[in-house]
């Protein structure tokens, strides 16, 4: 079973400077451990609301770490240092719309305010980016309604392939792309 190297970006002023402890990489790392039944190997990263920083740091989770999958929690609303989407975008080869559409959708069956967030998904050489939103909570449902698709996409676009925990959430694959591991 491949190893999944997968990307974490905290973002937050607040939390990388120490005023309060970050929830986000935790958050991120313990729904992904249940999720996945590959072993993880986690690239963790806290950071504040920077764009230069937030670009720097994606492009090197991507191009030098290979990250199979790459996921930032924070900076996605419509506050002035909310910068996390324009920096995602800025690193792109390619936009996944239905990734910020679908996680726009699944945050609004839970709080109103979900229309002012702006998640992006995209893809960067071999990593799938996705902005996620900050709270623990609000990550949790959100990667419930979305990662299905989430192991398809690193697929299509050579990363590894992973393998879901169906108890936590099924992957959706064309069934010519499912692969059939046999334990010895």
């Amino acid at each position: 079973m491949n190893t999944a190297k997968i990307g974490i970006v905290s973002i937050s002023d607040r939390a990388s400077s120490g005023i309060y402890e970050d929830k986000g990489i935790p958050a991120l790392q313990a729904w992904l451990q249940g999720a996945l039944l590959n072993p993880c190997e986690f690239e963790t990263r806290l950071i504040p609301d920077e764009q230069t920083l937030i670009e720097d740091t994606l492009k090197a989770l991507a191009d030098t770490n290979h990250c199979d999958l790459i996921l930032t929690t924070g900076g996605t609303g419509p506050a002035p240092r909310d910068v996390t989407p324009e920096a995602t975008l800025a690193v792109a080869d390619k936009v996944l719309p239905g990734f910020g559409e679908a996680m726009r959708a699944v945050s609004l069956k839970y709080v109103p305010t979900a229309i002012l967030s702006r998640q992006v998904g995209v893809v960067r050489g071999n990593s799938l980016i996705i902005n996620l939103p900050g709270q623990p909570k609000a990550i949790a449902e959100t990667l419930d309604g979305v990662f299905a698709a989430v192991p398809y996409c690193i697929d299509l676009i050579g990363g590894a392939y992973l393998e879901t925990n169906p108890e936590v959430i099924q992957a959706f694959r064309p069934k010519s792309s499912i692969k059939t591991t046999i334990a010895v």
